[in-house]
């Protein structure tokens, strides 16, 4: 038997090569980071604004009641100052929403097997839907977990089974994983919930926490995974009048991100 020998000249490039390969690696991981923390900071600043334009807006509608009860002639005025506070508090929460997706996002590039994968995964599941260009595999509530509860249903645990046998595949372990629940704006109403989910966000948290519990059961390592609970605070449709929410809003997703982003 032959044994292959290599030059030491032709071992050294092939040395140089990896070392920049991996060295690329890093600084685009690191630039990622950069970006992550600079998007944050700017979320961070707009949540303050947001926080802020809630507050005048509160205040604008307890003057408006009184107005309204005393008869008073600014109550046009103080309506189009409701109206505009109401829009710029939407405007302000659609901003944070697209500003949180990039953030998680992250520029994920998902492989052709892995997103072939999963859309045949979505395929098969009703209760899900995939995004191969952002990379969010997204679970609707409703069919997930039983109103006011944390508890997967039994029919949806074997869903996230099956998923997480794809993201335990050799493709997918390059990535780390985001569990994002969400609410719609439906106050938390029975003591006996509220005693357990005290909010909105608990609650998005809660349900986040039992879908990693359930993956990390079936083989998906704790240190691929996060958890996030926005609560009702990114809808992706508008909720009906009067805090009556909307099906849509309620769901989970799984954000399929780079590793260490």
């Amino acid at each position: 038997m032959r044994t292959a020998k290599f030059s030491p000249l032709l071992v050294f490039c092939l040395f140089l090569c990896a070392s920049v390969f991996v060295s690329g690696c890093q600084d685009k991981l690191k630039d990622l980071r950069i970006r992550n923390d600079i998007q944050s900071k700017k979320i961070a600043d707009i949540e303050s604004q947001l926080a802020d334009t809630l507050l005048k807006l509160e205040q604008a509608k307890s003057q408006l009641a009184v107005a309204k009860e005393q008869g008073g002639i600014e109550t046009d005025a103080l309506q189009q100052k409701v109206a505009a506070l109401v829009k710029d508090l939407e405007d302000k929460k659609a901003l944070i929403a697209q500003m949180q997706q990039r953030l998680l996002y992250g520029g994920a590039q998902i492989p052709v097997e892995l997103s072939t994968k999963l859309e045949d995964f979505a395929g098969r599941h009703e209760m899900v839907t995939y995004d191969p260009s952002t990379g969010i595999v997204k679970f609707k509530s409703d069919l997930l977990f039983e109103k006011g509860s944390d508890v997967v249903a039994s029919t949806a645990v074997e869903a996230v089974k099956s998923l997480c046998a794809i993201l335990n595949t050799d493709e997918a372990r390059k990535f780390d994983i985001v569990v994002a629940g969400h609410t719609d704006d439906i106050p938390i109403g029975k003591p006996e919930t509220r005693a357990k989910h005290p909010t909105n966000w608990h609650l998005s948290a809660h349900r986040a926490i039992s879908v990693l519990n359930i993956m990390a059961r079936n083989g998906i390592g704790q240190q691929r995974v996060s958890v996030r609970g926005f609560g009702e605070y990114r809808p992706v449709v508008p909720n009906q009048a009067g805090n009556k929410g909307n099906p849509q809003n309620r769901r989970v997703e799984l954000y399929i991100v780079p590793k260490g982003a």
